[in-house]
């Protein structure tokens, strides 16, 4: 939960509503790791970073303004990527991204989705790297601020 903590008061200081409201927590991630959704950056034997790669149905992707490429349920989503705030400036989202797209693409899923704040510039800047295109704006439930810009990478397409 450190690394969740720390990035919320990263999101925070950076001017960024995201995770203000007390999600994700505790039982958010402990779903994620009973669902065998949660996975871990290990560096040097620590844990530093921590994400979830959720395959199927994304209820908050239904409804978006804007299209997604592909519109069939075989796609995976990222969510709660959270680096350990003194390992940041290393490079290891980028890291972490490539290696959860290599994980989706170890279980044949060819599509991927992500979505963030529109002032979380450093993931969208993280998610250009790996050419995840835009597609428009979906809302995610339980937030105020709930307007995400949506991203989907077709690796099908891009291999």
């Amino acid at each position: 939960m450190q690394l969740i903590d720390d990035a919320k008061e990263l999101l925070k200081s950076n001017g960024n509503p995201q995770w203000q409201n007390g999600y994700p927590n505790k039982d958010t991630i402990k779903q994620d790791i009973a669902n065998d959704n949660g996975y871990v950056l290990i560096v040097n034997q620590q844990v530093v970073g921590y994400a979830a790669l959720i395959v199927g149905l994304e209820p908050n992707y239904t409804e978006i303004q804007g299209s997604w490429r592909n519109n069939d349920d075989s796609y995976a989503t990222i969510h709660r990527i959270a680096i350990k705030s003194n390992m940041h400036g290393k490079n290891l989202a980028n890291l972490f991204i490539g290696n959860l797209i290599t994980l989706t693409l170890a279980q044949n899923v060819n599509n991927i989705r992500i979505d963030t704040h529109r002032v979380n510039k450093a993931m969208q800047h993280l998610v250009g790297k790996y050419a995840f295109e835009y597609r428009g704006i979906i809302n995610v439930a339980d937030e105020v601020d709930s307007e995400r810009l949506a991203y989907e990478l077709n690796l099908k397409n891009n291999i």
